[in-house]
Order: structure tokens, then sequence, then C-alpha cells
């Protein structure tokens, strides 16, 4: 399990062909707890990206258990540490290229979409689009506290989030969400609804926010604001 919690790792699908083969008989309540156990481990292999010979994996499990253990304690340390660096390596590779292709995907979008109807450009490079318009609403500043309800996505179409769907609008500071928020959220009035479209370097960057957004992603949001609660 050290391997599982301390390994970022790069996307491989494990495999298991002669195991897979075999469906498992779930008789007694040890049977459905050892299943449920080894879902899990595979799962969290599977969120990891690591790549195992599940055969040989289910050996070492069983000569662990039996104490018929065939390296030693300091091989398997040795050779542990080896596949931790080369599986950082392949992750850090990955996750390079991946953001790349995101930058390269979410440029071509931008300057494809500036070019609709409605849509307006910010000296930053913020896109937005008025969706419902309220020349009485107030506008909020750097230090109002607003009370929003939004639905992100990703410029494929994939949803990360949605007050909407939890059915409970968000309240947050201005300045303490991204910049592509703050600077849109100071141009909207209350009653207003907004199209948002936010380059990289205006939302989470190389980095992204795990496990949802991906490096360097372009995002889109719907953004309603409600009420300016301070």
């Amino acid at each position: 399990m050290r391997l599982f919690v301390a390994v970022a790792v790069c996307i491989v699908v494990c495999s298991c062909d002669s195991m897979s083969q075999q469906k498992a008989k779930l008789k007694t309540k040890l049977d459905s707890a050892s299943y449920a156990i080894g879902v899990d481990i595979s799962r969290s292999m599977k969120r990891q990206d690591i790549e195992l010979d599940l055969n040989v994996l289910f050996a070492g499990m069983k000569d662990g258990m039996a104490g018929k253990v065939q390296l030693s304690d300091e091989t398997m340390q040795t050779v542990l540490q080896a596949f931790q660096a080369e599986m950082m390596q392949k992750i850090q590779a990955k996750r390079e290229k991946e953001a790349a292709e995101n930058l390269a995907q979410g440029k071509k979008f931008l300057e494809e979409n500036a070019k609709k109807e409605g849509v307006k450009t910010t000296g930053s490079g913020l896109q937005y689009k008025v969706l419902t318009a309220n020349s009485n609403g107030r506008t909020p500043t750097d230090t109002s506290t607003v009370r929003v309800h939004y639905r992100g996505t990703l410029i494929n179409g994939t949803e990360f989030d949605s007050s909407i769907k939890r059915g409970q609008p968000a309240e947050f500071p201005v300045n303490g969400v991204i910049r592509g928020w703050t600077e849109a959220l100071k141009l909207m009035k209350t009653g207003e609804k907004f199209q948002l479209f936010i380059p990289s370097d205006l939302a989470y960057g190389a980095q992204g926010a795990p496990p949802s957004i991906p490096p360097n992603a372009t995002l889109i949001f719907e953004v309603e604001l409600l009420d300016i609660v301070k």
C-alpha cells in the first residue's frame, strides 16, 4: 500500500488475462470483503496510473502472507524507489505534453470564439458574453462578497462544477477566486448572467486543478450574479 499512496504516475491499463477469466464467487462476508478490497486497490492503481503484472502482484501478496518472500527488504526498497522514480518521470512527461496541447487548443478556441456575435474581449484576454442584462443592478468591488449560481465546463463540454446541480448558490469574496472570475464579476451587475471564456493564465494555469481541471485548460462558465452580500 505504501506504493499506492506515495506514487503519482502516468496512465497505464493494468491487465491480467488469466485472472479476468475467473469470476469471483462471493458466498460469504469474507468473500465480499476480500473482493471489495481488491476492487479498491485496483481503482487506486488506475487513478494513479500504475502498471503492474497482476499475476506477480498476487503472488507477492500470497508469499507475504505465508512469510516466504523471495526478495530481501533491502532489494524491495531499492526496486520500489527505482520504480517510483521511473513513473514520476513518465507522469511529468505526460503532463507537459498535455499542458502544451491544452494551451494550443485553448488559443485556437479563443481566437475563433472572439469572432462570434456578442462576445467581448478585455485587455487581459478574458472573453465574455452577456446572457441576461440588468441596468438597475449593483456592481461588486474587490472587497465585496457575492452570491452566485454558476456552471463550469472545459472547452470540450465536460462539466467539472455546478452550484446549480448542488442546488445551493455559492458565496465568496470577489478577490478570492481565479483572476478571470474577479475581473468578470466587477463587470457584472446583480441580476445579470454572463458566459465567461477564461484563458488558462487567468484560471488555473499550468498546474491545473486535479483531477477535474487539466493543466493549461481554457474554461467556460455561466455565471449569474444573484446578490452582493457584503
